[in-house]
């Protein structure tokens, strides 16, 4: 992690690859010792290699103490709405609806945690399979003392307890809970489900109890504990959690749920261990709760739930192989070409003692031209490594597989979201050394779709093919452009709404760009302002409605455009939820900050949102410009707009510092005139007659008739037919489009979606995507038109 720096707002830091926000690092968490935000904070940064194995995959809960452990504490189970994007969840239905749970991937997402004060992390013993719980992997038994007892009888219990599990083949292992017991875990295989395992659990505990009755109670009443350690089987149950290995607790002291050996528990004085006496036995002993942490053969399960030994020459998994961690010498690597169904070339990357699989249609790209398609698969065993041969027919993947070739590599980034990496063939072969960057467009591991680009060289990402292009020197212009800012500076375009949010510390006011006051039209909007604190602000963004597939519509926000009655808002509300995204800040406090840099914007908008929750969102920004228009591509966005990052707030201006590059062709346009409908449409609108603004005056460009739903059609018909003149506003419309026309007054703007401009000047495939209420008939703009014309 990243150094913190030191700041008003709080410190931003690099978190492998994530950036984050620590504030207030000098609160003290725990009254009795002195310990810090910024230990806590440190501990988790640093105990993640260990921690993680045991979390990941499971939802986890967790408690808080934002005040420190002197003040009041409180249970999470759903992740707070203001928590970062990149941040893995999962959903679990209650009887009060689904809550989305968090899952912890990465060292980000445990530092995040810390950062809102989550001292004690919780987990259940199942992780997810699939899109739901899964069965459990593990055994817990809490051996809790009453009073009168302490660890030394739990410990005896303990013993008593790795007897008994011994004799049916399972090796517990132990861990001083950081609160007044120990826990007893055991690796299971993952066949038996929850109930199953909890029911074994309890009479576990009876058998316990009926043997040495005088020390060990397995029964829930509180009254029966005195004297006695309560085995309890309970925590097996798929409902319930147990504090996480590695965990701190909210007690006196830092204390930690801390793995420990069998020979400890023989000690006289066994006590909990503190946070800086864990992280100095993970430096000298590793985990000693490794085994307990899923490895290479639960990885592997899909691959053979897949397969029948004897029926496929593919190779199976051996217990040597189960326990190969994939970290002796260089991680290899080798691409197979299969000729299944389809040809498709299979990529294999060695980890953590499996093959990470991906199956590339067009295999791996020559060059930095274009990207290919990557599609993850179940990971595969490392003897996969050499593998060539025939899958029989009727078989998973049946058909021929040969290597196209195989070497080593090494990875300089590898995130759930990204990876990055550096192969090296066989001699000879036709890869040779090239340098790759997978970077995942959609879903989550096995099926989730990736890019596989070809990058030029060490620190340079060379573009991927450009979409197509309203303009096609766009693509260069921006390329060059960020080139010569420096760093690159990439925002996705979002198909929503320009609007300025005024915040006074009380109330949000929202404006769009042509002046007109669109408070009320979104109520969830001011309802969440709140959290930008009691500081003023002025701030600029979008708003937008997403679709079923979360990408922005301008289709869905158009039925909140045009509302104005507060009931028909509120209705339309809850069916169209709105959101801002929130890309710049013109003000702060007292304080101008349209001549600040952008990037110095950039970080004062992310302290202002710190706190927010959705709606308010601030949206990514990215570092080069041809792979996140590819991005936009495969998310179906409108394209993306490249900043300088050094230039400042220009209001009401067009500049050169802001290039926006879309991936389909939209113009803004105004409406002058109407063709009745026929057939379907007697009676309403059949086309629009529409125009752009010229020094020769509004300058015909066509009709529009295809893109509107049944209410625009009546929308549009009512705000039109007061506007209704006997004057034809536009200059070139050629008869057979006036022959029929009804004639209105210019005021109205919209924006319409077409393939090129005709030579003629005219829309070409033009298709209405709706009115634009925050864009005024002087502002449209004629380039596009002007540049277009021979």
């Amino acid at each position: 992690m990243a150094a913190p720096g030191t700041g008003p707002r709080g410190d931003l830091v690099d978190v492998d690859g994530r950036r984050l926000r620590l504030t207030n690092l000098d609160k003290v968490m725990y009254p009795d010792t002195g310990t810090t935000k910024g230990e806590v904070i440190d501990y988790y940064s640093r105990v993640a290699p260990a921690l993680l194995p045991h979390v990941r995959g499971r939802p986890v809960t967790r408690i808080r103490w934002p005040d420190g452990t002197g003040g009041e504490r409180f249970f999470a189970k759903a992740l707070e709405a203001g928590a970062p994007e990149w941040l893995a969840r999962h959903a679990i239905d209650h009887s009060s609806g689904a809550k989305d749970y968090p899952v912890l991937d990465d060292r980000a997402g445990l530092v995040y945690l810390a950062q809102v004060a989550s001292l004690e992390l919780h987990t259940p013993q199942w992780r997810f399979d699939g899109g739901g719980r899964g069965r459990p992997d593990r055994l817990v038994l809490d051996l809790d003392p009453g009073p009168g007892v302490g660890l030394a009888e739990c410990a005896e219990v303990a013993r008593w307890a790795r007897d008994i599990l011994g004799d049916i083949g399972l090796d517990p292992l132990p861990v001083t809970s950081g609160s007044k017991g120990i826990h007893l875990y055991a690796r299971l295989d993952g066949a038996r489900t929850s109930e199953e395992i909890s029911a074994f659990a309890h009479e576990l505990a009876r058998a316990l109890e009926a043997d040495h009755p005088d020390l060990v109670v397995s029964a829930m009443a509180k009254t029966a504990r005195p004297g006695r350690v309560f085995v309890d089987w309970s925590q097996n149950n798929g409902a319930k959690t147990t504090i996480a290995p590695y965990s701190l607790r909210g007690r006196a002291e830092p204390t930690v749920a801390a793995p420990r050996t069998w020979a400890e528990l023989e000690l006289l004085g066994l006590r909990q261990l503190r946070f800086d006496e864990v992280l100095e036995r993970l430096e000298h002993d590793g985990d000693l709760l490794s085994a307990l942490a899923p490895g290479a053969a639960d990885a592997l399960r899909p691959y053979v739930a897949k397969r029948t030994v004897g029926a496929t020459p593919e190779p199976f998994p051996d217990a040597a192989e189960a326990t190969d961690d994939g970290r002796s010498g260089q991680a290899r690597f080798v691409v197979q070409e299969h000729h299944a169904r389809r040809l498709h070339f299979d990529l294999r990357l060695e980890r953590d003692g499996v093959l990470e699989s991906w199956a590339v249609p067009r295999g791996l790209p020559g060059d930095g031209e274009r990207n290919h398609l990557a599609v993850m698969t179940e990971p595969h065993p490392l003897r996969y490594l050499d593998f060539a041969g025939t899958i029989p027919a009727g078989q998973y993947g049946a058909g021929t597989m040969t290597i196209w070739d195989t070497g080593v590599y090494t990875a300089e980034k590898w995130r759930d979201d990204e990876i990055i990496f550096t192969a090296s063939g066989r001699p000879g072969g036709p890869l040779g050394t090239a340098r790759f960057a997978l970077i995942r467009t959609s879903g989550a591991g096995e099926k989730s779709q990736w890019l596989l680009h070809r990058m030029s060289r060490a620190g340079e990402r060379r573009a991927p093919d450009a979409p197509m292009l309203a303009t096609p020197s766009t693509p260069a212009l921006a390329s060059a452009a960020a080139t010569r800012w420096g760093d690159p500076w990439v925002e996705f375009k979002w198909d929503g709404i320009r609007a300025i949010g005024t915040w006074d510390g009380a109330h949000l006011i929202l404006r769009a760009r042509s002046g007109t006051d669109i408070t009320a039209r979104y109520p969830e909007l001011t309802a969440a302002a709140g959290a930008l604190g009691a500081e003023p602000a002025v701030l600029d963004g979008e708003i937008v409605a997403m679709d079923a597939a979360g990408r922005p519509s301008f289709t869905r926000l158009q039925a909140r455009m045009h509302l104005t009655k507060p009931a028909e808002i509120a209705q339309e509300s809850a069916r169209t939820p709105v959101q801002f995204l929130l890309f710049d800040v013109l003000r702060a406090g007292e304080e101008d900050l349209t001549a600040l840099p952008l990037r110095e914007r950039r970080a004062i908008l992310e302290h202002l949102l710190a706190q927010a929750t959705a709606p308010l969102v601030l949206p990514p920004v990215a570092d080069d410009v041809r792979v996140a228009l590819s991005a936009a591509s495969d998310l179906q966005l409108e394209g993306v707009v490249v900043k300088d990052p050094r230039s400042p707030y220009r209001r009401g201006t067009r500049s050169e510092e802001w290039l926006k590059v879309k991936l389909t062709a939209t113009q803004d346009v105004v409406i002058g005139g109407i063709r009745p409908g026929r057939g379907g449409r007697t009676g309403s609108i059949g086309s629009l007659l529409v125009g752009i603004p010229t020094a020769a005056g509004l300058r015909y460009v066509g009709r529009v008739g295809s893109g509107f739903s049944e209410r625009e059609l009546a929308r549009l018909a009512a705000v039109l037919e007061p506007l209704r003149t006997e004057e034809n506003p536009f200059v070139g419309v050629p008869d057979a489009d006036a022959s029929d026309a009804l004639w209105v007054r210019p005021d109205l703007v919209g924006e319409v979606e077409f393939a090129e401009f005709t030579p003629s000047g005219t829309l070409r495939h033009a298709r209405w995507r709706g009115r634009r209420e925050d864009v005024t008939p002087a502002q449209v703009s004629a380039s596009a038109w002007e540049s277009a014309r021979p």
